[in-house]
């Protein structure tokens, strides 16, 4: 008799709500160098309330769950869903649907890997701050399913690529590298922020991104293996014009002291220090951009090295191609590139701050779009691939998500 009612009242159109307790899968966040990586846990279990799903959005979410190989993911089991939509009862479906739609929205937007997978990556996911059961409310309140799973993928068009050629490719090593590097993209922040500046260490490449297009690629010499540049975040504040190179003491015990007078070198009570001049190690500008591995972006007097393919020949930091047009690109106006010649002229140390800061991502993506816009799949200098998981499945050829 209760059954009948309820499946009078769901032919009837009638929507109700219902309050569910799910299982839900949350996030650490990313720290320092000595702070945890994130990890997905399934430990909370906060309540809900969420609007009764139709059948359309249903098969929306069914078809999501199937298309999840497309982004080189696994498909999450849906016997649970399955099981409550064969049973007729409202409250079992919606709490059933709930639970594979938070679910699978959480494997796109923090990605499969846990805490050791995502050694070394230091850059803060800003996404555990999104409040998926309230958007998934909203979502379902509006009949718009497709717009929820959307806004989980990543929104970088440097992933949209990645997801294109990872359809495309058939050689099942490129694919899993493909597969592994989509995953990378989950680790990131959703939004970047309006301009930042984001470096591929093994791509060697730095970009400047405004309003979401790439506007100029310059090339950077990175880290040796020995030496590998590490993944972080850090904001650009200023640009120091003839800087002097405080050298740090891992390099002092390298060299053994050995820092002559006629290259610059002087001795201070820290160690050694060299002045500004053509054979200063950071050239002729160094950015602003605090961070706590003390690697920074500049200049070399090494130019002949940007023209090699394989450019890591550093202990660390980021060398950049034609770094004062770098510098006067960043300075957007604050200095013209006659007045930055002027001060490199003066031979004396001058820091210009940026009208605006900016963020800079060092990352590490061995699959990726070129500045000219070509996709590549570059070597692992730092053999870090092996670490992050691959899905890759076949993909149902029916997929429309």
């Amino acid at each position: 008799m209760g059954m009948e009612i309820q499946n009078g009242a769901i032919a009837a159109g009638i929507k109700g709500r219902v309050s569910i307790v799910l299982m839900v899968l949350g996030l650490m966040s990313c720290g320092a160098t000595d702070a945890p990586t994130p990890s997905v846990t399934a430990s909370q279990t906060p309540a809900i309330a969420a609007d009764s799903w139709s059948t359309g959005e249903i098969d929306s979410l069914r078809q999501w769950v199937r298309c999840a190989p497309r982004d080189a993911l696994p498909s999450p089991d849906a016997g649970a869903l399955e099981a409550a939509v064969a049973s007729g009862d409202q409250a079992a479906i919606d709490e059933a649907a709930t639970a594979l739609a938070l679910k699978l929205a959480r494997l796109h937007l923090f990605g499969t890997a846990d805490t050791a997978q995502r050694a070394g990556w230091r850059i803060k996911d800003t996404d555990t701050s999104i409040d998926l059961p309230s958007r998934l409310r909203a979502a379902i309140s509006k009949d718009d399913v497709d717009g929820f799973f959307n806004g989980m993928r990543p929104s970088h068009p440097d992933y949209a690529a990645l997801r294109s050629a990872y359809a495309e490719e058939t050689d099942p090593e490129r694919r899993k590298t493909i597969a592994r590097n989509m995953e990378r993209w989950r680790w990131m922040p959703h939004s970047l922020g309006s301009s930042y500046v984001l470096v591929n260490t093994a791509s060697f490449e730095a970009s400047l991104w405004r309003n979401g297009a790439r506007q100029k690629t310059w090339p950077v010499i990175v880290g040796k293996r020995s030496t590998p540049s590490p993944v972080f975040s850090a904001t650009i504040t200023g640009v120091v014009l003839n800087p002097w190179w405080h050298i740090p003491a891992s390099i002092i015990r390298e060299k053994r002291g050995n820092f002559p007078a006629r290259l610059g070198y002087v001795k201070t009570a820290n160690g050694y220090s060299q002045k500004p001049g053509p054979n200063n190690a950071l050239g002729e500008m160094k950015l602003v951009m605090p961070n706590p591995f003390s690697v920074y972006m500049h200049d070399t007097p090494s130019k002949s090295l940007f023209s090699r393919d394989v450019r890591a020949f550093s202990h660390g930091c980021i060398r950049v191609g034609d770094a004062l047009n770098f510098a006067t690109t960043l300075l957007d106006g604050a200095k013209s590139r006659e007045e930055v010649d002027q001060i490199v002229e003066t031979r004396r140390t001058t820091t210009v701050d940026l009208p605006t800061p900016l963020p800079v991502y060092i990352t590490y993506f061995t699959a990726t779009r070129l500045g000219d816009g070509s996709f590549v799949v570059e070597p692992d200098i730092y053999n870090r691939d092996k670490r992050v998981p691959a899905t890759a499945s076949a993909t149902d050829t029916e997929c429309s998500a």
